[in-house]
């Protein structure tokens, strides 16, 4: 019995140190090797309040992907706000939607194109799919490609770029088919991503940068400066701020 007693105490030492290791790396803002992803950004919506951009751009920021609207009526309240005073100091700046699985998504694409402006470059759209915060009902693969596909097609002719897909691991499984071919904003936190077939990866999702109070999500681009400068270029000159949106 003494025995016994030793081993489980001994157990229960080594689980809680795995569990106090664990927690500490995941909290430290682990950082992916500089030299192979030297651009860094960081994506952030109301949940961010005010942000001081001026001390974000001298923080090693060099883009930022700012929540613009959700579903197929809401607007971020901060997004307005986040475009202009990000742009105002350098920052590459681009928008995403979060794609919620209780509403059409030719009116998701009406929402998005509504309130993201197309008068100056942007990087490309943003689709966030995920199950966390969205309608409890999840649609089949060939319910989601149907809905999927009316949202991209008449977002990505109004902005002449391919949007990029964030998707969370669960959601991948689920819709591998149905995200195939476009690129991915994927999220591996604390670990390097299984492979290389990605634009950003968020690498934190408690991350601390300066200007921002809380935490805030941190990613890379892959490739350098060159590749930021490509997917910020303006669109080409046939997609006009008016172009009208497609049935």
């Amino acid at each position: 019995m003494k025995n016994r007693i030793v081993l489980w105490g001994a157990a229960s030492l080594i689980l809680a140190c795995l569990v106090a290791v664990g927690g500490y790396f995941y909290f430290q803002p682990f950082s992916p090797d500089r030299g192979k992803y030297p651009v860094r950004g960081i994506d952030v919506s109301h949940h961010q309040r005010q942000i001081d951009w001026q001390r974000v751009a001298a923080d090693d920021v060099a883009f930022v992907v700012i929540k613009a609207t959700e579903g197929g009526d809401h607007v971020d309240d901060a997004f307005a706000a986040n475009l202009r005073e990000a742009r105002a100091v350098g920052l590459a700046v681009g928008a995403y939607h979060f794609f919620t699985f209780c509403r059409p998504g030719a009116d998701q694409a009406r929402n998005f194109i509504s309130v993201v402006p197309r008068d100056r470059s942007l990087l490309p759209p943003v689709v966030d799919i995920e199950f966390v915060g969205n309608c409890p009902r999840r649609p089949s693969p060939e319910e989601l490609n149907v809905e999927l596909s009316a949202f991209l097609r008449p977002v990505e002719a109004a902005f002449g770029k391919t949007a990029i897909l964030y998707v969370t691991d669960e959601a991948a499984r689920v819709y591998a088919g149905q995200i195939a071919g476009r690129p991915h904003w994927v999220r591996s936190l604390a670990l390097w991503p299984g492979h290389d077939d990605w634009i950003y990866w968020q690498y934190h999702d408690r991350g601390r940068v300066d200007g921002i109070t809380g935490d805030v999500d941190l990613n890379v681009l892959q490739g350098g400066e060159e590749k930021l400068a490509e997917l910020f270029a303006p669109p080409p000159e046939s997609i006009s701020p008016e172009t009208p949106l497609s049935p």
